[in-house]
């Protein structure tokens, strides 16, 4: 079908505005993520209603500790990618060239969810931005439903994007690599930099989306302990420090497996150095400790929901407020 969001550029080449590369391509070109193509002037996504993975995930597998905790999501997510990681733990599907995947038209992905008891549908796995079509038909027809909506994704979108879709997404998760770091990113995502992640960020919010954050800290280039510190400053600073920050340990593959995973000292350091920073919800993912995996209330220090994995325990809320204290704690429920 016809892409959302590009403009023409002359003999026959369009300019797409759907994610921060802004890709400018040529006749009978794709863009960067492989799954938009210009047909004789004309861009096309290649994988509307081809859903390459889908399944039921917990909500805290998003990671969303939250959004509607203890709840499961409906997954789906075709081929392609605006991101190019070397160390990508779904690159069967985000480094796909060919826009495989099963017929699984909006309507379908809806009525499945609902059948499976899910509460939300969440565009995953590979980066939703480059399924945009697909993600919002899909969007508009969950919250008819009455089903929420959620992204996780890289964050390189355009402020055009998020503007489409922000009367049908409730939450993201936005996943930083390397803090961020620049050279990082260029080195080892193919990004320029940034930017782009940044200013969706700030177009997020100003939606009233729900954001939390990840930070993938990968050994011997994108462990800088100066960039995860700007990082934090920037969360802090232009998001508030009640967004829930998860730092994940990484994990050797695709082509960046000649280093170890992330070492748990480093880890505990880091979540250390957040939380005296001032940020109230810090996590460690991929590391399976209930202690790094809890949320503690920011005034009394209690742990308000216990998790192990993707297991919660019991949750000490009165509604929205620590039932031992009465903070009130920034969660949706």
């Amino acid at each position: 079908m016809e892409a959302l969001l590009y403009e023409k550029a002359g003999a026959g080449a369009v300019r797409c505005r759907l994610c921060g590369r802004r890709c400018y391509i040529a006749p009978g070109s794709r863009g960067v993520c492989q799954v938009r193509e210009n047909i004789g002037g004309t861009l096309y996504t290649l994988t509307y209603g081809r859903a390459a993975s889908y399944g039921v995930d917990p909500i805290e597998k998003k990671p969303l500790y939250h959004f509607h905790p203890g709840t499961t999501a409906f997954s789906i997510s075709t081929v392609g990618c605006n991101f190019q990681c070397t160390f990508c733990c779904n690159w069967e599907l985000s480094q796909q060239k060919e826009a495989l995947g099963q017929e699984l038209p909006p309507e379908q992905v809806v009525k499945l969810a609902k059948r499976h008891g899910c509460s939300s549908v969440s565009y995953t796995y590979t980066e939703p931005t480059i399924f945009f079509e697909y993600a919002l038909e899909t969007s508009r027809i969950a919250r008819r439903e009455g089903l929420y909506n959620t992204f996780v994704t890289n964050g390189y979108m355009t402020p055009e994007a998020i503007d489409m879709i922000s009367g049908y997404l409730d939450a993201a998760t936005v996943d930083f690599k390397g803090s961020a770091d620049s050279a990082f990113l260029k080195s080892f995502c193919r990004v320029p930099g940034p930017e782009p992640i940044y200013e969706s960020l700030r177009e997020m919010k100003r939606k009233k989306i729900f954001i939390e954050i990840t930070n993938l800290i990968v050994p011997d280039g994108g462990d800088s302990r100066e960039a995860f510190m700007k990082l934090v400053r920037w969360i802090i600073d232009e998001l508030g420090d009640e967004t829930p920050y998860h730092i994940l340990r990484f994990f050797p593959t695709y082509r960046y497996t000649e280093r170890s995973h992330t070492p748990s000292r480093l880890l505990v350091e880091l979540y250390r150095m957040a939380g005296e920073a001032g940020l109230k919800y810090v996590y460690l993912g991929n590391v399976s400790d209930p202690k790094y995996e809890a949320t503690y209330c920011p005034s009394c220090k209690n742990a308000v929901i216990e998790r192990l994995g993707y297991s919660i325990g019991p949750m000490r809320l009165d509604g929205r407020r620590c039932a031992f204290c009465g903070r009130e704690i920034n969660i949706i429920l």
